[in-house]
This record gives C-alpha cells, sequence and structure tokens, in this order.
C-alpha cells in the first residue's frame, strides 16, 4: 500500500518536470556578457621600451586569442625597413623577425594601429607601439599633425609621413625616410621616437613602398624647417562636492594639480597634392566605328602630333576634333573610299618622355583596323532597309532654366543646316507664335549647337525641326522633330550676394552643392559676388586663391617647392528660399583653413585617394 503511494508521488513529480521543461523550450544556454574588451599585453621578450637591444626577435604575449587584421595596412616599423619584416599571429603570441640590420645608436618603433584583435569578438587594441633601442637610450620626442587634400581639405588615411634631418630637400627623391608614421582614418599622424634635432616633414603615397618620392606620387612637404620639443605642462582638475549652496551654484571641495608631457609640434597642417606632369606617351589607338581615329595620350601636349597615312591621302578628308589639352583625338573621316578600307596605316610623329623625363620625337607605324561583325541574311536584309538617321540629343524639357542655352548635340559633325526648318514658338494665350534665335556652334567641328534666346519666366515654348533639316558629313540627315518646355518661373529661384573681408583681388569664389561639387564660379569681385538663378536649397562657398591668375586652380611642384593654391571654405552652409536674396559677409581670416571647412561635407579620408 505504501509502495503503490510512493510510486503516485515519484509519478506526479516526473509529470511536473515534464511541464516545466516543456514550458521553458525557449530558454536555452544564455552565454556571459559579450566581450568588450581589446586584448591586453601580459608579457614581451624584450620588455616595451627596453634599451641596448641588438637581437632581431620580438614576442609580445597577450591574455587571449589574437588575430592581425590588414597586417600590410596597420603594422609598419620606423625607421622603415627595405626588407620586409616577418610578422604573424600565433594563439597568444605576436612574433616579429627583423630581416634588415640593425643601425647603431637607434630607437625602433613598430606600429600595429588598430591591427591587433581578439579572435571571438575583433576587439581592437587601438594604436600599440613596441619600442627598443639600440643604444643606452630611447628617443622620445614626437611630431604630430594632419595631412589634408589640398585641393578639397578633406583628411587622407593610409599615407606615410617621414622626416629627414635638416639638409637639401633632393634627399626626398633618392633616400629612404629616417622615421616614419602613417595617417589614420581622420588624417591624423603621430611620429614618434624622435631625437632633438632639426628635420623636413613630408607626407607620400608610397605606392612602390622605396619610401622615398618618384614621379606619379602624390605628396605634401612643409615648408619650415621643424624642431620638436617636449615640456612639463601642469594641468589642474577641479573636484566639486555633491553638496550645493543651490540648484545651480557647486561647491569646490578641492582642486587637483598634475603633470605631463606635451610634445610639440601638434598640430602641423600637410596639404597633399599631385603634380600635374607626368610621362608623355601615346596610351592607345583604336578605330571602333569605320569613319573615326582615335588617339589618347597620358597627359596634355603643347602641340598636336603629325600623322602621316601610308595607304592612303586624306588630304582634305578628315576633321579633326580634339579636346584643350590636345591628350584626346578625334579623326572623322569624310571620305567614303577611305571609310571602306579595312587597314589604314599611319605614321605617327610625336613627343614622349625620356628616362629623364625629357621630351624626346618619336616615330611609330599604326595600324587602325576596322572589322565588321558578320551578321546573319535576315538581319542583313532588315539593316538595308533601315535608313540611317542623323540623332541628336538636347536640353528642350521642362522646366527649363531661365539662365540655359537650348543645345542639340549630335552624334556626327554637322555640314548643312536649314535654319528656315528650325522653328522656335512662344505660346501666346492659345496659339503659338514664331520667336526669332540665334543658331551658334558651339565645337569645332559642328558636334554643338544652341538656340540662343531671352527666355520669359513661365512661357511656354516649342521647338520644332522638319525633317531633312539637318546633314552631317556623310550626308545622313535628322528625323522630323518637336518638343514643348515651359521655362521655370523667376520665383523658384534665389540669389545669393557673398562680400570677402578683407578683399582679395586673386581670390575665385565657388559656389557648392551637398556632395562638394562646383554649381557657379566667379573672380571675386570689391562691391560683392552676386550668384543667381539658384534653385532653393542647401549650398556651400569655397575660394581658392588663384596666384597666377590663370583662372584654374594649380597644384604645388616639388621641383621649385611651390605649395598648391590656398584652398578655404566658409564654415557654414547657406539654406536658400525660393524668391529671396541672400547676402553672407565672409571674414576668410577667421580661422585656419582646415577648420572652416563644414563637418557634413567631410568626407571620409579612406575614400579620398580613389
Amino acid at each position: 500500500m505504501n509502495s503503490c503511494r510512493y510510486s503516485k508521488y515519484i509519478f506526479l513529480i516526473l509529470i511536473l518536470v515534464l511541464i516545466y521543461s516543456c514550458a521553458n523550450k525557449g530558454i536555452g544556454p544564455t552565454g556571459g556578457l559579450k566581450d568588450t574588451l581589446a586584448p591586453q599585453v601580459i608579457y614581451s621578450i624584450p620588455k616595451n621600451g627596453v634599451v641596448n637591444y641588438k637581437k632581431k626577435q620580438i614576442r609580445i604575449d597577450f591574455d587571449e586569442n589574437i588575430n592581425i587584421v590588414k597586417l600590410s595596412e596597420n603594422v609598419f616599423i620606423s625607421p622603415p625597413q627595405l626588407k620586409v619584416p616577418d610578422v604573424k599571429a600565433i594563439g597568444k603570441r605576436i612574433e616579429v623577425e627583423l630581416n634588415d640590420d640593425l643601425k647603431d645608436s637607434t630607437t625602433y618603433t613598430i606600429s600595429f594601429g588598430n591591427g591587433i584583435v581578439d579572435v571571438n569578438e575583433s576587439n581592437p587594441l587601438k594604436n600599440y607601439q613596441f619600442s627598443f633601442s639600440t643604444s643606452n637610450e630611447i628617443d622620445s620626442l614626437q611630431i604630430a599633425g594632419n595631412v589634408l587634400n589640398s585641393e578639397n581639405l578633406n583628411p587622407i588615411s593610409g599615407l606615410l609621413v617621414g622626416v629627414y634631418p635638416e639638409c637639401s630637400d633632393s634627399i626626398f627623391k633618392s633616400i629612404p625616410f629616417q622615421r616614419i608614421a602613417r595617417t589614420d582614418e581622420n588624417g591624423y599622424f603621430c611620429i614618434t621616437n624622435l631625437k632633438k634635432g632639426s628635420y623636413k616633414v613630408f607626407a607620400l603615397n608610397d605606392q612602390n613602398r622605396d619610401y622615398f618620392y618618384q614621379l606619379g606620387e602624390g605628396l605634401a612637404m612643409h615648408d619650415s624647417i621643424i624642431k620638436p620639443t617636449c615640456t612639463m605642462v601642469e594641468f589642474r582638475d577641479s573636484i566639486w562636492s555633491r553638496k550645493k549652496l543651490t540648484d545651480t551654484v557647486k561647491v569646490l571641495d578641492s582642486v587637483r594639480v598634475y603633470s605631463k608631457n606635451e610634445f610639440k609640434p601638434n598640430k602641423l597642417t600637410l596639404k597633399f597634392f599631385k603634380e600635374s606632369k607626368k610621362k608623355q606617351y601615346l596610351v592607345k589607338y583604336e578605330r571602333k566605328q569605320a569613319h573615326v581615329l582615335k588617339l589618347a595620350f597620358n597627359s596634355k601636349s603643347s602641340e598636336l602630333p603629325h600623322l602621316r597615312p601610308l595607304n592612303f591621302d586624306w588630304s582634305d578628308k578628315y576633321l579633326l576634333q580634339s579636346n584643350n589639352s590636345l591628350d584626346s583625338l578625334s579623326y572623322w573621316l569624310t571620305d567614303s573610299t577611305i571609310i571602306k578600307m579595312d587597314t589604314l596605316k599611319i605614321e605617327i610623329k610625336y613627343q614622349k618622355s625620356d628616362s629623364l623625363l625629357r621630351l624626346v620625337s618619336k616615330i611609330d607605324t599604326l595600324n587602325f583596323i576596322y572589322r565588321k561583325l558578320k551578321v546573319v541574311a535576315k538581319s542583313k536584309e532588315k539593316s538595308r532597309s533601315k535608313m540611317p538617321v542623323l540623332d541628336f540629343k538636347t536640353n528642350a524639357v521642362s522646366p527649363f532654366e531661365l539662365n540655359n542655352q537650348l543645345k542639340l548635340t549630335f552624334t556626327s559633325p554637322v555640314q548643312n543646316c536649314n535654319e528656315t526648318a528650325i522653328k522656335l514658338f512662344q505660346k501666346v494665350d492659345t496659339l503659338f507664335v514664331p520667336k526669332s534665335f540665334k543658331w551658334i556652334r558651339l565645337d569645332s567641328i559642328g558636334l554643338v549647337y544652341a538656340i540662343d534666346h531671352n527666355w520669359l519666366s513661365e512661357e511656354l515654348y516649342k521647338l520644332q525641326i522638319d525633317s531633312a533639316a539637318i546633314k552631317n558629313i556623310y550626308g545622313v540627315a535628322n528625323n522630323s522633330f518637336q518638343s514643348e518646355f515651359k521655362v521655370r518661373s523667376l520665383e523658384e529661384y534665389s540669389k545669393l550676394k557673398i562680400f570677402l573681408t578683407p578683399f582679395n583681388p586673386k581670390a575665385v569664389l565657388q559656389v557648392l552643392n551637398e556632395k562638394d561639387e562646383v554649381i557657379m564660379s566667379s573672380k571675386a569681385i570689391e562691391k560683392g559676388n552676386l550668384f543667381d538663378f539658384l534653385k532653393p536649397g542647401s549650398y556651400y562657398i569655397r575660394l581658392y586663391v588663384d596666384e597666377n591668375q590663370n583662372g584654374i586652380w594649380d597644384t604645388g611642384e616639388f621641383d621649385t617647392r611651390r605649395q598648391p593654391e590656398t584652398v578655404i571654405y566658409y564654415n557654414k552652409k547657406l539654406s536658400l528660399l525660393a524668391n529671396w536674396e541672400f547676402e553672407e559677409t565672409w571674414d576668410t581670416t577667421e580661422k585656419t583653413n582646415h577648420q572652416l571647412k563644414p563637418k557634413e561635407l567631410i568626407k571620409s579620408a579612406v575614400q579620398n585617394l580613389k
């Protein structure tokens, strides 16, 4: 009887356990709190900061398993090593093997950046450095600052910043830096473990990792000789009592006084630039269309190449399309006999850079080959039945900007134009009334034309072009075209007037959109610059100082020690409203240049070398 009763109790307990476990199916192992701590160094051979160390092996132990991420980007050694060191992570340990010979009386610094992370959560040990000296002291001075893009004042990451002892600048083109640092995601750098002395400071986009400047690499150069210093600075912290005299008046409990080293200079600004001079050579030549030959050169030129046909005669049988820098050329053939030839052989004589970057005359023979695509019979018949048409694009669409020219861009050069077959109408009441205009060619060979007319605000216009009104150099005509467009209301625009103080006659003012793109530009006017026909929205202002008065922003040049032309941003966003005129007075001496750029315009440093 008792055993039966105990069996019932056991059965009841099992049922309760089963019910509890079913009710808690969602509750499994929850683990502990998420690891948010960076790995910590617990031991190293030798000790960090050791002196008189002559071995090439370093071992650093951590309190957890670690990895090194993006080793080539994060880890570097100063002075720079021409033979790449071996750096590897094994479990809780980092092992470093230096492959260059160690120099006497030198402090070595291994910088890991943010490359050391724990295995589980990738928490970084930020800006970790390991130093040792081959002499009986560690050099301890520092130079710090920022590297900015000279044209738009954005910070640049991943650049080498290095120093040389005070000497000729030409050393920058032949000998590796004495000590280096690398800019972080904010463009910040700090060159550590410097000896007392005088230095020249450079930044470098070191593409081939030889640690000195070569043509084609971007650079920055500081104008002054730098003498790093270290002083003991006293700081005071006020410690407030928990008691208050009133709700707003605190009681001072005590003042904590402490001292620490302050290294200077710590706010250098280097302006990064790429020189405009490049090696000159022929990049490519091509004939994608039977009637167009194209040449592309690596840099701008002061003169056109000389072309001499070898298997045909093209005297007065082509049109030359070129850009202002003469590095992109298109030769439009006008003779059908030449166009039908599969291969056109041309001797070209042009300027090419030698190993010393001197321009020398170069002669090549180019074969311009055009291969027709094979087509099946049906598609061939279809292509024959379809007459060729002269196509073009136009901006005759609504809303049409009040200060715009109406443009037509053709796919091939225009030869003949019947202007009477091109008509412009304005709608008056219910009828379209003809209006006069000027037909203007905007380029040298007839690819772009404009219809010039004084547009009226809020009026409806119609552009009408009859078929065959325009023919290209191959006799191909246009189809008929018609488009209605309405001009934007004058009340939809904003005006902005900028006064410079102090006035600088060499300044060029630029209006920027929210993408840091130039919308309008004009030379500074003492009575103020008026920017009209701006759409309502957010804008920014910057200027550059056009020192040589050539109308464009000029980059720097290393050989002449010329810095890029100065760029300054107005430090406010301007929110313009429709039908309003805004006036702003800009004191360009208010702050240093790099502090003026509005934060919302600054792009991350990582993007700025792309």
